[in-house]
């Protein structure tokens, strides 16, 4: 069956999924190639996941030179794509979180074992994995969140699986992580919501703190 859509599609049409991916994907390469700071990159990545049409698309790369031979140098011989930056092996800092009319949190530095169970009873939890380390290559996050919620935040280029299954609650996943990054880890999400959720968020890493917070911090 051939396409009609023209080769420029028109302004006010819908986006798919799959151009907000692509539109992301270009951003990814813009930051890799230095011509976008992560400020702007987790400015105009939020705006592509929010963005309904072409026309809402298109400025994001419109000062982006389009991808391609022409646009990107050629690596050198023996080269290849930037490797996953996190750290794979080792033990994990904690195999599980509960929190009943409570909450728990897991983020920052942090090494997610091989298997991670959450569990929420009338609280909350957060599992931020964008600094974390994997104690294995597949990971297996199981989640289990009655009448509470548990939020699960995994940075661009993992390969993700969720598997959830929500009774009169929901395992809602935001948004696509992209192309899995050579040497990413798997991360797969299962478990149960009853009168509940479980809410998996993919976002940059955030930028280092600079000047005084930093020295505060530390």
């Amino acid at each position: 069956m051939s396409d009609d859509r023209p080769e420029k599609p028109l302004p006010e049409l819908r986006a798919s999924d799959a151009d907000r991916d692509r539109v992301a994907e270009r951003l990814r390469d813009a930051v890799a190639e230095g011509r976008l700071d992560m400020e702007e990159f987790e400015e105009r990545l939020e705006a592509a996941y929010k963005s309904r049409t072409y026309a809402e698309l298109e400025p994001l790369t419109r000062d982006l030179p389009a991808a391609g031979p022409a646009a990107q140098p050629v690596p050198a011989a023996g080269s290849a794509a930037a490797p996953w930056p996190g750290r794979i092996g080792g033990a994990g800092t904690s195999t599980l979180a509960v929190a009943v009319m409570s909450g728990f949190q897991r983020k920052g530095r942090w090494t997610v074992p091989a298997r991670f169970d959450a569990v929420a009873f009338w609280g909350g939890g957060e599992l931020d994995l964008r600094e974390a380390d994997f104690a294995q290559r597949e990971v297996v996050i199981n989640c289990v969140a009655i009448m509470g919620g548990i939020e699960i935040t995994v940075p661009p280029g993992v390969e993700l699986d969720v598997r959830g299954f929500g009774f009169m609650g929901a395992f809602d996943q935001r948004h696509s992580p992209g192309p899995s990054v050579p040497g990413a880890p798997r991360v797969v999400i299962t478990g149960f919501a009853f009168w509940g959720g479980v809410e998996v968020k993919v976002k940059p890493p955030k930028p280092p703190t600079k000047g005084p917070s930093l020295r505060k911090e530390l």
